[in-house]
């Protein structure tokens, strides 16, 4: 695990996109593609509108998110609306977007299809993820009582979470998807970070520390921290 410390959040968003453009063109000149998957929540949006402007060929790229609540396009708490304002713009409007979620009663009712459209752009080259106070990591949270098969070496690709943290259901890529990523990075801002990150450091059980998935373990992620 390597640990790399900023000055403050303006050059760990511009330095962890610098990062993140040159493994995702590295990707597509090996192999002719390249897949990323990408943080939710409001603290990434400078860093993916940094991204956005990366001077890599975009159209070959496959983006899609760790994790995505259940909830409409539209809503202020959708992950996938924070994408298309802020990264699938600029120089990165020509990426491919792969759904995470789509309109239906029940996130049971489209898991399978969701499951489909992300296998065919795995294993990912890229993956960065932030970190809860409770150690959650894209939704993998402690309390919740689907998190066990989410862990499980032979989970599927995406999993339903539901958790009293969460809010409204939420769909996540599993420990299996997060740890086989190629690049794996880990953003982290602000003071109240910094306790849980020693804690879960400290801890050996995913279940207790679900952020464990991506820094323990071989090809463990860089952390990336700013107050």
């Amino acid at each position: 695990m390597i640990r790399k410390n900023y000055e403050n959040r303006h050059k760990l968003m511009t330095e962890l996109a610098l990062q993140v453009g040159k493994e995702l063109q590295a990707a597509i000149n090996a192999r002719g593609r390249a897949s990323f998957a990408a943080p939710g929540g409001s603290t990434p949006a400078p860093f993916l509108n940094a991204l956005s402007q990366a001077d890599i060929d975009w159209s070959k790229v496959s983006v899609m998110l760790g994790d995505e609540r259940f909830v409409a396009e539209d809503s202020p708490r959708s992950n996938t609306k924070l994408l298309r304002e802020n990264l699938l713009i600029n120089k990165a409007a020509d990426a491919h977007l792969v759904a995470m979620t789509r309109e239906a009663d029940t996130p049971e009712d489209v898991i399978a299809e969701l499951i489909s459209g992300v296998d065919a752009h795995l294993p990912l080259d890229v993956v960065v993820v932030g970190m809860g106070e409770d150690m959650h990591t894209a939704s993998l949270f402690p309390d919740s009582p689907d998190l066990k098969s989410a862990l499980a070496d032979d989970a599927p690709t995406l999993a339903i979470i539901r958790a009293e943290n969460a809010g409204e259901p939420r769909i996540t890529m599993t420990a299996r998807i997060l740890r086989s990523a190629r690049h794996k990075h880990v953003l982290l801002a602000g003071e109240n970070k910094i306790a849980p990150l020693e804690k879960a450091i400290s801890l050996t059980s995913e279940a207790e520390a679900p952020i464990r998935v991506v820094i323990a373990g071989e090809n463990p992620a860089t952390i990336h921290y700013a107050d």
